[in-house]
Formats: C-alpha cells, sequence, structure tokens
C-alpha cells in the first residue's frame, strides 16, 4: 500500500484545521480557558473534540499549510476561536465588574485577591460573583451548548473561506459595552441601597455631630452591602442567563 505526500498532506489538513480554531476557543474561553485548568489538559481535550467533530465537517479543499492560503488559513481559525472566547470572557467580566462596583460602593475595594480564572487582583465580592457565574454556566449546560455553537460555526464560515472582515472586531469592541450596561444594573440595588445608608449617616452627622461616624458608619456601611448582595442573588440568576444568551446569540449573529 502506497501513501502519497499529498494523501498525508490532506489526512493531516483534515484535523489541523479544525483542531486550530478549537484550541483557540479552548485557550481564550472562561471556563475551559482558566488558569486552573492544566494546559495538557486543554489539549487533550481540544485533540477529543477535534477527534468527534470532524466526521461531520463539510468536505475540505486540500490546503497546503506552509503556502499563503495556509498561513491565511491558519490566522482565520485562529481568530474565529479567538473572538468567540473573547465574547464570553466579556460575558464573565461583567459579573466580576458588578462585585467591584459594589465593592468599592461599601467600603471592601480594599480586600482583594488574586482570580485563579485570570491571573488579576479582583475584588472578593468580583470573586464570589464569579464563582457563582461559573457554576450557574455549568449548571445549565453553558459548556455544552458552547461546543454546539463551535460546530455550526463550521457550517457559517467553513475552512478555507474569506478571512473574516475586520467588522467583526469592531462589533465585538461594541458588543464590550454591554458589559458597562449589565455590570451596573446587577450592581444598581445595592449601590443604591448603601448609598441611602450613607445618605442617613450624613444627616445623623449634622444633628449629632459629637458621633463618631468612623466608628459606626463603616461597619454598618459593610453590613447593609452584605445584606442588599445576598438580598438581590435571586436577581442575579435570570441577568446573568440573559447575558449569556445576548452573548450567544451575537455570535451566532456575527458569523453569519
Amino acid at each position: 500500500m502506497e501513501v502519497s505526500v499529498d494523501q498525508i498532506t490532506g489526512w493531516v489538513g483534515d484535523f489541523l484545521w479544525p483542531f486550530l480554531r478549537i484550541g483557540a476557543l479552548f485557550l481564550a474561553s472562561p471556563v475551559f480557558g482558566a488558569r486552573t485548568v492544566p494546559v495538557r489538559i486543554r489539549l487533550i481535550l481540544a485533540v477529543v473534540v477535534t477527534m468527534l467533530i470532524q466526521p461531520t465537517l463539510p468536505y475540505l479543499t486540500e490546503i497546503e499549510p506552509f503556502s499563503a492560503l495556509g498561513m491565511l488559513t491558519i490566522l482565520q481559525q485562529l481568530a474565529v476561536g479567538l473572538v468567540m472566547g473573547l465574547v464570553l470572557q466579556i460575558m464573565f467580566a461583567t459579573l466580576v465588574m458588578a462585585g467591584q462596583v459594589m465593592a468599592t460602593t461599601m467600603g471592601l475595594g480594599f480586600a482583594s485577591s488574586v482570580d485563579p480564572q485570570n491571573g488579576i487582583q479582583v475584588t472578593m465580592l468580583g470573586q464570589l460573583y464569579l464563582i457563582i457565574a461559573t457554576l450557574f454556566f455549568l449548571a445549565i449546560d453553558g459548556h455544552l451548548m458552547l461546543l454546539k455553537l463551535l460546530a455550526d460555526s463550521f457550517v457559517a464560515i467553513p475552512i478555507g473561506s474569506e478571512m473574516i472582515s475586520t467588522q467583526v472586531f469592531w462589533s465585538v469592541a461594541l458588543f464590550s459595552s454591554q458589559m458597562f450596561v449589565s455590570a451596573v444594573l446587577i450592581a444598581l440595588p445595592v449601590t443604591i441601597g448603601v448609598l441611602l445608608v450613607n445618605l442617613g449617616f450624613g444627616v445623623m452627622t449634622r444633628a449629632a455631630p459629637q458621633l463618631n461616624i468612623f466608628a459606626v458608619g463603616f461597619p454598618t456601611t459593610m453590613l447593609a452591602g452584605f445584606v442588599l448582595s445576598l438580598l438581590t442573588l435571586p436577581v442575579l440568576s435570570p441577568l446573568f442567563l440573559d447575558l449569556m444568551a445576548k452573548s450567544f446569540d451575537f455570535i451566532r449573529i456575527l458569523f453569519n
């Protein structure tokens, strides 16, 4: 049995092109690309998903990996995977920003720790909301929805098609504005409640100047913030579900 170089190149290309897109997505996506997930696990997962998706892909024309078209195809697959992962990162960053706003309002802006998922300093409330968002994402099978969206992307943007336009990146930049709007909506009840508490202490200070506002105000403000955060947790679920639905719909519209 003789195997030509062209046949080997075709076999390698059939696996390489989808692997690049899937690997880029797992590198940039929030749950799969977390720093707590070892690189070997991500690599094995990308290989397994590629082996499962590859038989369902449309017919691939043979592309020489080291040619000019091959280099453009590599950039295309990496760009598609990274853009999809970036949109989901924006979705999770919304919860971190909401926690940051609430913690700053409560006077807990100094209480920060290293986020194990992204390796950056975030407030404790931001870390809490990020953990809650991750649990929500896994509980409603968001990871399976992501894999389904990934498989559909090979139909919307076949391998070897034209390069994605720069308008895609502008659309992602505009979509990031949703992060600020959603973060404000999530943090608004706690922020307004703590603001009213501070306003009440301001009135008390004017009425009784001898009151030590620093000894009484800070603990009360933190306690009020914690209570309001606890009371608003049930509202977090529908807001996050709506944000996730918008993110997935945006990805579908982006590549159609």
